[in-house]
């Protein structure tokens, strides 16, 4: 099967939007990720799945935390800066929840310790043990076949 096609395919799972975001050594880490799903209730675990090329990777090694930031629709330029898609420098203002960096006025965010990680090919499964939750009243950004938003016209 061709590279080409899995992702095609895998893209028409319409998902939601986060931030992952981290701190190690008084530094802000942050990387877009629409690899998240929620595992147990007891205890509150939560994955996230991040390319082991990715800076973030060793950067959630070392720290041991990190937040699930899920986005709102009015946040696509937090996405996008995140994801390396703005080229212009943009300053984030972050909100600090049980001592790990947050993203103001998400939609849903969730503050984790690292439970436990798994070697998935070329991608790590991050076990996050949830130590923290905030909501707020919004919409959700959604992801759907390489674009935000929902496609809304129908063939």
């Amino acid at each position: 099967m061709e590279d080409r096609l899995f992702r095609d395919a895998m893209g028409k799972f319409a998902t939601g939007v986060t931030v992952i975001t981290t701190e190690i050594e008084n530094e802000v880490h942050g990387m877009t990720a629409n690899a998240f799903m929620s595992v147990s209730l007891d205890p509150k675990l939560i994955s996230i799945s991040i390319d082991e090329r990715a800076g973030m990777h060793g950067k959630l090694k070392h720290s041991g935390k990190f937040a699930v930031n899920i986005l709102s629709e009015k946040q696509q330029d937090i996405s996008m800066h995140f994801a390396g898609q703005k080229k212009e420098n943009r300053e984030i203002n972050f909100d600090w929840l049980k001592e790990t960096p947050v993203i103001k006025d998400s939609l849903v965010t969730i503050v984790c310790n690292v439970y436990s990680t798994h070697k998935a090919g070329d991608h790590t499964l991050f076990i996050g043990e949830v130590i923290h939750v905030e909501t707020n009243e919004d919409h959700p950004l959604t992801f759907y076949k390489g674009q935000y938003g929902l496609e809304t016209s129908h063939v």
